[in-house]
C-alpha cells in the first residue's frame, strides 16, 4: 500500500472515530497535513545530504459552549495507536474549552460539501536522482536541493463535510556559482522531464558566463528596468503581507488602503487574481470552505476584492470568500500582456535587466513603498544588448508607481514560481507571474 493510500485509510479511520466521540453540544473540525519526501542536497555538484522525511499532522478544532480550542498532534499511520492519541487530545481540547472565555466571533461549523482529488506524478526513481541532476550540471559549481514525493491535505467535520487532496511533485531549487558570482533558478513540476531540466541548466550556465564580465557600478537614480518573472515573483510576494487582507484594511494596516479608497490607482495593464485552476493548491481552507475557482483581486488596476475569512466576515458584518484566517492569496496569478520574449531586450533598450530581487520589505506601508536589493543575474543593457553585470543595488519604489503609470508592458509569457519552502514541512502553493517592463524604477544605493 502506498503512502497516500495508507494515510487516507488512517485519516478516515481516526477522524471518523473522533467525530463519533463528540458529546451533545460539541462540534469538531479535523485537518490533516502529510508528506513523504526525499531530500537530496548538493554542493559542488556532489551529494552532501540525503534523507527521507515522513510526517503526518492532525489538527483538531473543538467548539463547545461558544468556545473554541485548537490543538495539533502527530500520528504514526498505525490506526490503533493513532486512535489512542486522538482520544487523548480530544480530552485535552475539552479541558481547554472549559478554561477559555466565550469567542464572540466564533464561526459555527457547517457542511461545505465533499471533494476527492488525487494527482499522481511522474517522479525520478530514487536511484536515478543523482545522475539525472549531476550529469547535465557537469563542469559547473552546482549547489541546491532536490525534493520530491507525495503531499496530502484533508479535512472532515462533524457536519458531514469531507475533503481530500493529494499530489506528487518535485522541485530542484539551485544556484550555479563562479566564485562570489551566482545565478539562481528553480525547476519544478509533477512530471520530471530530463530535457527540460537540462535546458533550464543551460540557460543558467549562459547567464553565469555573462556574469564573468567586469561589473558595472551605477549611481543611484531612476532607470528603465525589466523585471524577469523571478523578480516579479519576489515583488508579488509583498501582496501576501496583509496588503489584500480585509482585516488589514479595516485596521488600517493594508498597503493597498489608498487603492481600495480610490485615492490611488494602478495601471490598467495590471490584473491579479487567486486562481485555483493552476492546480498548485486545493480550494478548501482549514475550515473546509471552498474558495471560488478564480477571483479577481485587482482587475485592470482597480481593487475588486479583499480576501475575507469567515471570522472577519462575522466581525465586520460582510460576506466572506473562504479566505484563510491570515487572508492572503494562496494561488496568486498575474495576467500576462503582449510583450514577447524575443522583444524584451529591444523594448528595454538601455537600462537594467533584473533576474531576481531579495530582502524585500515595506519601507512606507501606507504609500505601498517597498525596499529591497538586486540579486544574482542582474545586468546593464545598452541598445538592446547585455553589456555587463551590475554591482548590487538597493531600490525603494512604490507599487503605485512601478505598477501604476510607470508600468510600460507585461510579457505574453508567465512562469510558475513554485513553493519551495520546507520549514517544518513541505508546502502547497506557488504563483504564476509574467515579466514586466517599468519606466523609472528608483534606486537609492
Amino acid at each position: 500500500m502506498s503512502f497516500t493510500e495508507n494515510i487516507k485509510k488512517t485519516f478516515n479511520a481516526v477522524a471518523d472515530h473522533l467525530l463519533a466521540q463528540l458529546q451533545r453540544g460539541e462540534d469538531a473540525n479535523i485537518n490533516l497535513n502529510a508528506e513523504e519526501s526525499l531530500f537530496v542536497r548538493f554542493n559542488g555538484n556532489k551529494v552532501r545530504q540525503n534523507t527521507h522525511v515522513e510526517q503526518r499532522t492532525m489538527g483538531l478544532l473543538l467548539q463547545k459552549n461558544n468556545r473554541s480550542a485548537n490543538l495539533s498532534f502527530s500520528i504514526s499511520g498505525n490506526i490503533e495507536e493513532d486512535i489512542q492519541r486522538a482520544d487523548f487530545w480530544l480530552a485535552e481540547a475539552r479541558k481547554e474549552c472549559a478554561l477559555l472565555p466565550e469567542d464572540p466571533y466564533q464561526v459555527p461549523l457547517q457542511n461545505n460539501g465533499s471533494s476527492d482529488s488525487t494527482f499522481k506524478g511522474q517522479l525520478l526513481a530514487e536511484e536515478d536522482v543523482v545522475q539525472a541532476i549531476t550529469t547535465p550540471a557537469a563542469g559547473a559549481d552546482f549547489a541546491g536541493l532536490y525534493c520530491a514525493g507525495p503531499l496530502v491535505s484533508a479535512n472532515k467535520n462533524s457536519k458531514g463535510q469531507s475533503h481530500w487532496f493529494a499530489t506528487e511533485n518535485f522541485f530542484v531549487d539551485y544556484s550555479l556559482y563562479m566564485g562570489e558570482k551566482a545565478v539562481k533558478s528553480v525547476y519544478a513540476g509533477t512530471h520530471w522531464n530530463q530535457d527540460e531540466f537540462a535546458a533550464n541548466l543551460a540557460q543558467s550556465k549562459n547567464q553565469l558566463s555573462l556574469m564573468a564580465r567586469e561589473k558595472k557600478t551605477l549611481q543611484p537614480g531612476a532607470y528603465r528596468t525589466y523585471l524577469a518573472p523571478g523578480a516579479v515573483a519576489e515583488l508579488a510576494s509583498m501582496f501576501y503581507w496583509g496588503a489584500l487582507s480585509f482585516t488589514g484594511y479595516k485596521q488600517g494596516s493594508s498597503a493597498l488602503k489608498k487603492l481600495a479608497d480610490k485615492e490611488k490607482s494602478l495601471s490598467p495593464l495590471f490584473t491579479l487574481r487567486d486562481n485555483y485552476g493552476l492546480g498548485l493548491i486545493h480550494r478548501f481552507n482549514s475550515l473546509g470552505e471552498l474558495a471560488p475557482e478564480s477571483m479577481d483581486l485587482i482587475a485592470q488596476g482597480e481593487l475588486k476584492n479583499f480576501l475575507i475569512s469567515s471570522r472577519s466576515a462575522k466581525e465586520y458584518g460582510v460576506t466572506g470568500n473562504a479566505a484563510e484566517a491570515y487572508e492572503a492569496p494562496r494561488a496568486l496569478e498575474i495576467s500576462p500582456g503582449t510583450l514577447s520574449r524575443e522583444q524584451v531586450l529591444k523594448e528595454l533598450g538601455t537600462g537594467l535587466y533584473l533576474s531576481n530581487l531579495h530582502y524585500l520589505n515595506w519601507s512606507d506601508r501606507p504609500s505601498a513603498r517597498i525596499t529591497g536589493m538586486t540579486r544574482y543575474a542582474c545586468f546593464w543593457v545598452e541598445n538592446g544588448e547585455i553589456v555587463a553585470p551590475i554591482t548590487d543595488m538597493r531600490f525603494d519604489e512604490s507599487l503605485y508607481d512601478c505598477l501604476g503609470e510607470n508600468l510600460m508592458a507585461i510579457t505574453d509569457f508567465a512562469e510558475v514560481d513554485a513553493m519551495v519552502s520546507t520549514y517544518e514541512s513541505r508546502q502547497f502553493g506557488g504563483k504564476k507571474v509574467p515579466g514586466m517592463l517599468i519606466k523609472d524604477f528608483k534606486f537609492t544605493l
